[in-house]
């Protein structure tokens, strides 16, 4: 496998340690290694290789944002006056912690984000006061996802 210009070998252990940590960061690298069946050590001078490689880059716990009261996922495709403007637009965008994700892409937008709010009162006021007054935006199309149907990651 052909990693950021670099030649990473995985082999069927390695595959088996990244779905066991995918699935549950938590897991024991002892209980790991039983299920594999190479020592701990072993199990951590591969992770310590994989993270080496840039394939893998820490862990963390996954916050659950209804119980926080954020109940309005939403994607906007922001239109730009000029594609000059995207660094000033991204500077503003950094601003506001409601948004979780920031593309620049191509196609109908020149950035897409996603945004969590917590109704659609707080999402139209993060869009009026905050994301559509940033100079220059000339407009924006919203989104609302109604339900998350697939959460993954690469497999592997």
């Amino acid at each position: 496998m052909k990693v950021a210009n670099h030649n990473l070998e995985i082999d069927g252990i390695d595959k088996k340690i990244l779905r066991t940590l995918m699935a549950d960061a938590r897991t024991p690298i002892l209980e790991i290694a039983r299920n594999v069946g190479i020592s701990g050590a072993a199990i951590h001078q591969r992770l310590r290789k994989l993270e080496k490689s840039g394939l893998i880059s820490g862990s963390k716990f996954v916050i659950n944002p209804k119980v926080l009261g954020y109940n309005t996922m939403a994607f906007i495709g922001i239109h730009l006056d000029t594609a000059m403007s995207h660094s000033d637009v991204l500077k503003q965008l950094k601003k506001i912690p409601e948004i979780l994700e920031c593309h620049y892409s191509t196609g109908s937008w020149n950035v897409f984000i996603k945004i969590l709010c917590k109704d659609n009162v707080h999402l139209m006021h993060l869009l009026e006061k905050e994301i559509q007054s940033i100079s220059g935006v000339s407009r924006t199309e919203t989104f609302i996802s109604l339900d998350q149907q697939i959460d993954r990651q690469i497999s592997i």
